[in-house]
């Protein structure tokens, strides 16, 4: 099965499309420097809020922007709007926690901000696309042994929480830490390492179900971390782009939905 995200994300917009219907609802957009990759999310997500009605407030700062720019434009957002987004990475100048701290807890919409992490309004985007699609698929989660290959924030570290609180058997593997050889008995593979096409076949094995949720520009095109001959030997196989991403970014909105409801 080749994950079709479009079509996921285009029947959640259906079913969300009641609820936003009439309503004034704000999505705050804050991004720092240029960057390819976060141009091409950035489109999707103000694509999929036009899908919906919903205004964008969005803030561009230059790449040389500091901490407290950042911080001073995400509380400018929260007075401003019903969510926020900081958009992800932020350049190595800027202390990321510090920023993703002043994002108010009924207001992250993207599950990021570190002082709440235990009690989140909402999930983090990325990994509540994974489980819709593994669920899509027909994939039972509980009981299967899952390697989530990365430990970011937006998508290896809240994968691998969501998938063990499903009843996965989870483990992490980083570049750094780790071998691709845990990858041959997984039932479930996520990538989220950001390296285009360095699993290969070979890696996994017959039958996996490959969720690849990593996403890099190689020579002017958004690639994943799966070689696309992987898709030969998964039974579930989600490309880049199309897969991940479309479903991700319709998260968003149901994260909205979510926030606006306890707002009442």
């Amino acid at each position: 099965m080749i994950v079709d995200g479009l079509a996921i994300a285009e029947d959640m917009y259906v079913g969300l499309a009641p609820f936003f219907a009439g309503r004034q609802a704000r999505l705050g957009l804050l991004v720092v420097g240029v960057d390819a990759v976060i141009g091409s999310f950035v489109r999707i997500k103000t694509r999929g809020a036009q899908r919906l009605g919903i205004e964008t407030v969005r803030i561009d700062l230059p790449g040389n922007a500091t901490t407290e720019d950042v911080v001073d434009r995400t509380q400018k957002l929260a007075n401003e709007t019903d969510a926020i987004i900081v958009q992800l990475p932020l350049p190595d100048a800027v202390d990321v926690n510090a920023a993703l701290s002043s994002i108010p807890p009924g207001k992250d919409v993207d599950a990021l901000n570190p002082r709440h992490s235990i009690e989140r309004f909402v999930e983090a985007p990325v990994a509540l696309a994974v489980v819709e699609i593994l669920e899509r698929a027909k994939v039972d989660i509980a009981g299967k042994r899952a390697v989530v290959v990365g430990a970011g924030r937006l998508v290896g570290a809240p994968t691998a929480s969501l998938l063990k609180k499903y009843g996965a058997d989870v483990s992490m593997f980083t570049l750094e830490q780790g071998s691709i050889e845990d990858l041959k008995g997984a039932d479930i593979v996520v990538l989220g390492a950001g390296k285009p096409g360095f699993i290969k076949p070979e890696h996994l094995k017959k039958g996996v179900a490959l969720i690849d949720a990593g996403a890099s520009e190689q020579a002017g095109k958004i690639r994943g971390d799966a070689d696309p001959a992987c898709a030969e030997v998964a039974s579930v196989f989600s490309p880049v782009p199309g897969g991940v991403g479309p479903v991700a970014v319709a998260m968003i909105f149901r994260n909205l939905k979510t926030l606006i409801e306890k707002e009442k």
